[in-house]
Order: structure tokens, then sequence, then C-alpha cells
């Protein structure tokens, strides 16, 4: 007992320590964040949420102008329930429904050709080159059909938004030139992510975001979302997703705890493995199914989704770490920056000493 009576103040001291430690590390990140955006350095920046081991380390939110999938919303005060663009952390998103839809029954192998998915179109069925690009090919962005998303998402010529305006989205996607052989180069391309989420409706008998309600979003207590559609009602599996930072944290926080949150299996933890596995070599990083994987590293040392404007889901499983950030630098090309600059120059080094 002598012992103990003189062990535990010690280890009382010690916690309470590593505890104002932690403290101080995320008041002077949120600092740090509000001070360089007072001096404008942090051009566009709406929202910061960084979680550890499943708590929150830091948040931080700032006013600034908006929009909701290309329409303005003008000046707005940004803050923990603030619906938000995913923008493409969206693909990242239906991703992971396909994995709970395939661990149904509802949605074919990913090694099952994709177009064979789509009867309706039997031309398409009758070219045997087109029928190898597989559900695997499209996950991973390797269908080998022409796409160009290069173009700003403000010209009719960019493929998502051609695709948007089609008739058919789905012949439209599904009856691209061939290029290249299915599985041998990776695109960009946000059509494979729309065919995806039509498997996906097509198994299920709902729209996407029925079904991302029922089997994701209500499991982890998400209940304010919005999932824009296009002109043909459809909603839009490449971009349409809004959530608050909050509830976006929380997709992060179930793939850092292997696809289960609560004592719940969510997601089943080998989708989430053969996700987060490099199929494609971008060219800078590695491509799972609808992630963005860090180059290095086996597993990757990073995860994340990307999207239009600055948007990012950034997630390191061997630190318990989930950070968004939110922006609003809609179409243009260095809006990339903003996410990195936050996560290298804010997020790492104020976890970096304790």
């Amino acid at each position: 007992m002598l012992v103990l009576n003189q062990v535990l103040p010690v280890l009382m001291f010690l916690l309470g320590a590593t505890m104002n430690n932690a403290l101080a590390q995320s008041v002077e990140m949120e600092d740090k964040l509000a001070r360089a955006f007072a001096r404008g350095e942090l051009e566009g920046l709406h929202s910061v949420l960084v979680l550890r081991d499943g708590g929150i380390f830091a948040e931080a939110h700032f006013p600034g102008d908006d929009e909701r999938w290309g329409s303005s919303l003008g000046h707005r005060r940004h803050g923990p329930g603030t619906l938000h663009d995913l923008r493409s952390v969206t693909k990242s998103i239906v991703g992971l429904l396909y994995g709970i839809a395939l661990e149904e029954g509802l949605v074919p192998a990913v090694d099952e050709s994709l177009v064979a998915q789509f009867p309706e179109y039997d031309d398409l069925n009758a070219d045997p080159l087109r029928g190898g690009i597989s559900v695997r090919h499209a996950l991973s962005m390797q269908m080998g059909t022409q796409w160009n998303e290069d173009l700003p998402y403000t010209d009719p010529s960019n493929s998502e938004i051609a695709m948007e305006r089609a008739r058919d989205r789905y012949r439209y996607v599904l009856d691209r030139p061939l290029t290249h052989e299915p599985g041998r180069r990776w695109t960009y391309n946000g059509g494979a992510t729309a065919a995806i989420g039509r498997l996906i409706e097509k198994g299920a008998g709902m729209p996407i975001d029925e079904y991302a309600k029922e089997k994701l979003f209500a499991p982890l207590g998400i209940e304010a979302f919005e999932w824009v559609a296009g002109a043909d009602d459809v909603p839009s599996a490449a971009s349409g997703l809004r959530l608050n930072v909050h509830d976006l944290a929380k997709i992060g926080q179930v793939v850092v705890n292997g696809g289960a949150m609560d004592g719940r299996q969510i997601i089943p933890a080998s989708w989430l493995e053969d996700s987060l596995t490099p199929w494609a070599d971008t060219g800078e990083l590695r491509y799972g199914y609808f992630w963005w994987l860090s180059p290095e590293g086996d597993p990757p040392i990073w995860v994340a989704g990307f999207g239009n404007g600055g948007q990012r889901l950034w997630i390191n499983r061997n630190l318990g770490l989930v950070a968004v950030v939110f922006a609003g630098n809609y179409n243009k090309a260095d809006a990339w920056k903003l996410p990195v600059e936050i996560i290298i120059d804010f997020v790492l080094p104020a976890l970096g000493n304790d």
C-alpha cells in the first residue's frame, strides 16, 4: 500500500501534465490558424477539424464566400453545423458504400464486367473490348476510356460537366472511346463513380442518398446532410454530397477504426483494406478504390479524399489522426495547396512534441 500511495501521485501528476500539454498544443494550433487567417495567409479557408484517438484535438472556423455545387451562397459564417460541399470527397464515400452493398450481396463482385451490369445497352454489351472493363477498373479509375477533367468545371467540354448535361449519363460514361487497355492506365474519371453509384442504386432498389442514410449515416449518427442532384434528379455520386465538418470527421474515424464504430461493424474490414490498397499509380500519388493514397508506405502512411476547392478528408490510421479541411477556392488550379499547408504547417507540428 505504501508503494501504491507513493506511485499514485506521480502517475496523476504525469497524466495531468500530459493532458495540459495536449490542451496547450490544441490552443496553440487554433491560435496559429487564427493569426495566419487574419494576416490573409489562408485565403479561402472555411473550417479545420482535427481528431486524435477519436477525440477533438483542434477546431477552427472562418467566414468566407461559399457555393452549393456551383451556385453562390454568398458570404457565410461557417461553424460546426454548417453543411459544406465535399465535391470529390463524395467519391471516397461512394467507395465505402459499394463495400457495404457488396457485403449485402446487392452489387456485383469487383472482377465482374461493368458494362454487363447495364443490359439495357445492347450495343455496348456486344463490344468484347468494352466488356473487359471491370467494376474494379471503375473503382480504381482505370477504365481505359477517353475522359478529361483537366478542363475547368465551368467548361462544358469538361467530361464530368458533359456527363451531367447528357440525356443519359450512364450511356455517356460507358460509350466513351477506348484509348487504352482497361487496367493499364489511371485517368481521373467522375463518370466511373457515377457508374458505381448506379450499381448501388440498382442493387439496393433506392437512390444512393437513401442507401447512404440507412447504411452509413444513421449508424454514425449523421442526421443533417444533402446530396445534390443533377438536372435528371439523380444525386451526383461524383461530387454532390454536403456534410458538416464533424460528420465528415465521423466517416474518417470509422476508417481509422477499421470500419467499426461503437462495437458495430459498419464497413466490412476486408473491403476497407482493399479500398486502401494501391491499385493505380497516378504519377505523384497512388490510388485505391476512390481513395488517394500516400506515395510511400505499405500500408499507405496516409489516405485521403480530395475535393475541388480545397476540400480534404485526411487520415493517418497509425497515428489515429483525422483532419478535415473545408475551403472555398473552387475551380482554382492551386486549391490543393491550402489543405496541404494546413496539414504540414499546422496539424503535424502541433502533434509532434508529445
